[in-house]
């Protein structure tokens, strides 16, 4: 048994895990894992799922999903559907308090069922600018102007908060001007630093002091750095730690994204993570580069910032007034039942 938290979020492979899984698990490198459809069947068994994995390690490993709303919600059944991020801007703009009331609804919708099945943390908020450009993005954001963000991705943050969970900010520093795909490419993003900080930090900047962490993106700004966000020191150090104060958690994007690849080997992209600030390297559905990554950081003294920084990130108990979630989830539900043209 280990008394700390390793570097690395791992998938593992199904509804239960395998042999396989738990010798993952048991690794000192392993310090948490993320979670997808091909994980969940039910609420039930998802709550018996994390039981399992909590139950490998002492202290238990951080359990987490990209559950934003929309597109990207990998547990359905069982649970409500939660609209995408894009809606609530477009309810925003002609009624800014209710999208308001929306994006904290949906926040505190989504992490009442996640703790109640014992997930810790998800991957959200977008904090990404729909500009018409990433067809990733696209509809996970919710609007176009930075200060719109900041004020729907605030009151999803306030809804998480309540309802015992911190919230992830992505893909810093913007990954909405280009329009390749990180999971399939390896986008660069030409602008001068002077245009990203005053347009898409616009969204990120305000809300650091209420994000238990940050996610960067798989995305080059050359103007700033030869290496994507993810892996450079300027970005994560220099800028985000120093420039801007940001003392949560840092979590590297999938390593095994396309947009990695330029880092070398998986064992090589986990160690320029690290290198560059990254409190925790995710490697989500790649199983011989989880172990090849493991295999080279079982001697990795463990952090003392960093280990308060991701269990910072563990759930909080929480409950929740029954009618006061069915209001809520009567909101939302009513938000996708009004745009028939909804993107699920």
């Amino acid at each position: 048994m280990t008394d700390f938290l390793g570097p690395v979020m791992l998938g593992v492979t199904g509804l239960e895990l395998t042999s396989e899984d738990l010798e993952r698990l048991r690794h000192p490198a392993a310090g948490g894992v993320i979670l997808f459809t091909r994980n969940y069947q039910d609420p039930e068994q998802l709550q018996a799922l994390v039981a399992a994995i909590r139950a490998v390690r002492n202290p238990g490993l951080l359990v987490a999903v990209d559950q934003e709303g929309g597109r990207v919600q990998r547990f359905r059944e069982g649970l409500t559907e939660i609209p995408s991020m894009q809606k609530i801007g477009e309810i925003f703009n002609y009624d800014p308090t209710r999208g308001q009331e929306l994006a904290r609804d949906a926040g505190w919708v989504l992490a009442h069922e996640l703790r109640n099945a014992g997930v810790d943390f998800s991957f959200t908020p977008v904090l990404d600018r729909d500009i018409g450009i990433s067809e990733v993005i696209r509809e996970r954001a919710f609007h176009e102007r930075a200060d719109v963000i900041v004020m729907l991705a605030g009151q999803l943050l306030d809804g998480l908060e309540e309802a015992g969970m911190s919230g992830v900010g992505k893909h810093f520093p913007g990954h909405g001007a280009v329009a390749a795909d990180s999971h399939t490419d390896s986008p660069v993003d030409p602008r001068p630093f002077s245009d990203i900080e005053t347009e898409d930090l616009g969204a990120f900047l305000p809300l650091l002091p209420h994000l238990g962490g940050v996610m960067p993106a798989h995305v080059i700004y050359p103007e700033v750095d030869s290496r994507p966000a993810g892996f450079s020191g300027i970005w994560l150090h220099d800028l985000l730690r120093v420039r801007y104060g940001f003392d949560g958690a840092i979590f590297s994007d999938d390593l095994g994204m396309s947009g990695a690849s330029g880092a070398g080997s998986p064992a090589e992209r986990a160690h320029a993570a690290l290198y560059a600030g990254c409190d925790m390297v995710l490697i989500c559905n790649d199983f011989p580069a989880m172990d090849e990554i493991l295999g080279t950081l079982g001697d990795r003294e463990p952090n003392a910032d960093s280990q308060r920084r991701l269990e910072a990130m563990r759930g909080r108990p929480t409950d929740a007034d029954p009618e006061r979630l069915d209001a809520a989830r009567g909101r939302l539900q009513a938000l996708i039942d009004h745009h028939p043209t909804y993107i699920v």
